[in-house]
């Protein structure tokens, strides 16, 4: 029995000195290959006629409830409205892009995590989604989009507290500035 302690110790302390890699790469694999594309499809049903011209569907998305009061009409919205539909239609391009590709993945990760917070806000309290498409924790609904984001949520709090991991654009960068610190700092 003993020795079956000692492989089972043996196989994950070998396993877990990997996590240092294989968490944020595979949390970054898992981002592109379930959020990554969802996003991306999101963001194209807001642009409109180019980058600074929102799809009239994107103040219905994100401005809900005052793009109808102003008789669906967006020049009715204050000075604020297209700004905020354009960075937010941005943020669904450009964060997840950042994320997979693992350039700025803690900043990128957190705007993500600030992204859904408020995706769920305007959800809640613009579209008036409750009940059970909202769902809560510890119900019995597991497809609630309470239970789906808080998912989505973890993830990318992996990333914020493990960064893109080595096989990122920001480990290479890191590597670059090493080697750039060592030879300034060795000079020939």
């Amino acid at each position: 029995m003993r020795q079956l302690i000692e492989l089972h110790d043996r196989a994950f302390a070998a396993l877990e000195a990997t996590a240092h890699w294989t968490i944020p790469t595979l949390a970054r694999l898992v981002f592109a290959g379930t959020l990554l594309v969802h996003y991306w499809n999101s963001g194209l049903t807001k642009w409109g006629s180019g980058p600074f011209s929102p799809d009239l569907g994107a103040y219905v998305q994100i401005l809900p409830r005052a793009f109808e009061a102003a008789g669906f009409d967006p020049s009715g919205l204050g000075p604020l409205a297209t700004p905020i539909v354009i960075l937010g239609t941005w943020a669904e391009f450009a964060l997840p892009v950042l994320i997979v590709a693992g350039l700025f993945t803690r900043l990128a990760a957190l705007g993500m995590i600030g992204f859904i917070a408020v995706q769920t806000w305007v959800d809640v309290v613009g579209h008036g989604v409750g009940g059970d498409t909202l769902g809560g924790w510890f119900d019995t609904g597991a497809a609630s989009l309470a239970d789906v984001r808080a998912f989505w949520i973890f993830l990318l709090v992996v990333l914020v507290l493990r960064g893109g991991g080595p096989v990122s654009l920001d480990a290479a960068a890191r590597r670059q500035r090493s080697a750039a610190l060592t030879a300034a700092s060795h000079p020939r």
